[in-house]
């Protein structure tokens, strides 16, 4: 991955220009405290009202700047916060419903300037400036007034701990970066060391001076000047370029904004994909670890209760023989006739035979409770695990983002928001044989395949004793073979993929059956075939 630079940014001013320049800020976000989101109205190259949404990101390790496109918004995953952080409201306050004057940046830097035109609570006229810092770990939003040069407020406020060069924060005047002690390659005519070109001239950064390698002085010139722009992003995505010509391999860009917005999309719904998969799978592990604790002092306490008809039988020797054992006694050695032997039973001295068999039949009452109670609570929590079991395996074998925040909204329901619940992210669908095919890849979907997708006469398709995908084939007379090929999917869709073999059932939907209040996913059959794979 490569980061943003001048000339990006210059290319992207150079493009924008003309529909930014006279726009209005209609509306503010900030999804997070690192971007955000500008509503912008304005006029397109034929006069057309647009509106779109300028994506700003001071995120160090992926800062940039783009209006972003609603799949691209998607792939990023952003989230609105119902209550809004306090420098969204100081920039709501200030920069909503104001004009756009004028937009620059300044002489070699990576700096996008926004001014504006509102007013204030009198009602007269103020300029401000909203100067967007893209420089790394120096990322940020500083929102001062043009007038008096004074910042309002920023998004990151630096104090003189951080920085001895340049302090940032509300009442402080504003100032640029220091300058850099560099040269301009447009004026410059000796030669070049192509090892030291980002180090030695303004415009070119470490990414872009390896794609210069080689070039002429005068090429690199008409590089920097932006002339012929032709922006490209590589097959792997592992850089772009504003001419195309300086990468081998690479997908040409409708423009400037589209390279910069599907570049950062990419590297960003990356990172998001693999920290909430992390994420998921810590808190179904963390999950899976607490059932199984439970469970195995389940079945201690159970052992424990398998002990009840002692109980009983000691209360039924007691009462048998009350004729012939005194009260108040510590112990009492009687005929067991059951095992047809002596046994020793030890009482309460304080109690009578009596007492003490009335006792031993209230052991025996509790204890045959308690069994009836954690038999039915360990089969809960087996259930459990077998639940958390299959989304653990949803979670290893999810491919994208969409996948992800299915699992999400099912394991944290409380955390799901609007666009989670109304998204919904279809079963994988095939042909085989002129037949077609559903492979769900987690709970939901195999939900929705049971639930809407199936009919009777369609068979279904699942591993054996081991969390997998359901599988629904929807075939009128299906050979072997296909049925053989369904088996092969849901093998190759569960956690025994790599088994040398395994146990596919299969059977026909009309046998499928989903218990009231089970848990998503979960079904009962009968009537099923085995298949070795």
């Amino acid at each position: 991955m490569i980061t943003f630079d001048s000339l990006t940014l210059k290319a992207f001013i150079k493009e924008n220009e003309n529909f930014l320049t006279g726009a209005r800020i209609q509306k503010i976000q900030q999804p997070t405290r690192r971007d955000f989101i500008f509503l912008i109205r304005g006029l397109d190259s034929f006069g057309k009202i647009l509106t779109k949404k300028l994506y700003i990101n001071i995120n160090p390790q992926y800062h940039h700047i783009c209006f972003m496109e609603k799949t691209n918004e998607e792939r990023r995953l952003i989230e609105i916060p119902q209550k809004p952080p306090m420098f969204c409201m100081l920039l709501r306050k200030y920069l909503e419903n104001a004009k756009i004057s004028k937009i620059s940046q300044p002489p070699n830097e990576r700096i996008f300037e926004l001014y504006v035109e509102t007013y204030n609570e009198l009602s007269e006229k103020i300029h401000l400036c909203l100067a967007i810092e893209l420089m790394g770990k120096h990322s940020n939003v500083v929102l001062y007034n043009d007038d008096t040069n004074v910042i309002i407020g920023c998004a990151h406020n630096v104090g003189a701990e951080k920085s001895r060069e340049r302090e940032m924060a509300g009442t402080l005047p504003y100032i640029y970066p220091p300058k850099q002690n560099k040269l301009d390659i447009l004026t410059y005519e000796g030669e070049i060391d192509y090892s030291k070109l980002s180090e030695d001239f303004y415009w070119i950064s470490k990414a872009f001076s390896k794609q210069l390698e080689g070039k002429e002085l005068c090429k690199i010139k008409d590089y920097v000047l932006l002339k012929h722009l032709t922006p490209a992003i590589s097959f792997d995505f592992s850089q772009y370029t504003l001419f195309s010509e300086l990468l081998s391999g690479s997908i040409p860009q409708n423009s400037i904004n589209d390279m910069i917005d599907n570049y950062y999309a990419f590297y960003m719904e990356k990172d998001k994909f693999q920290s909430l998969k992390s994420h998921l799978l810590t808190l179904v592990i963390q999950k899976l670890k607490k059932s199984r604790q439970s469970l195995s002092r389940m079945l201690v306490q159970l052992n424990k209760e398998q002990n009840a008809d002692r109980y009983r039988l000691y209360g039924d020797l007691i009462m048998a023989n009350l004729y012939n054992i005194n009260d108040y006694v510590g112990s009492v050695e009687l005929f067991d006739y059951e095992n047809n032997k002596n046994i020793s039973i030890v009482l309460d001295a304080s109690k009578t035979a009596k007492e003490n068999a009335n006792q031993f039949y209230k052991l025996y009452n509790k204890s045959k409770t308690s069994k009836v109670k954690l038999e039915e609570l360990s089969e809960n929590i087996k259930n459990q695990i077998d639940y958390l079991e299959q989304i653990k395996f949803s979670i290893s074998i999810a491919e994208d983002i969409k996948e992800l925040s299915e699992i999400k909204s099912e394991l944290l329901p409380e955390q799901n928001s609007t666009n989670e619940k109304k998204s919904a992210n279809l079963p994988l669908e095939m042909e085989i044989d002129n037949c077609r095919v559903w492979v769900g890849k987690n709970n939901k979907q195999n939900d929705y395949i049971i639930s809407k997708l199936s009919k009777d006469e369609d068979y279904w398709f699942h591993i054996k004793d081991s969390a997998g995908s359901h599988v629904l084939l929807r075939c009128e007379s299906p050979s072997d073979k296909l049925i053989f090929e369904c088996a092969k999917l849901a093998k190759e869709y569960s956690s025994a993929k790599l088994s040398t073999k395994a146990g596919v059932i299969y059977t026909k939907r009309k046998y499928i059956k989903k218990p009231p209040k089970a848990n998503l996913g979960y079904v009962t059959y009968k009537n099923e075939k085995e298949i070795i794979v």
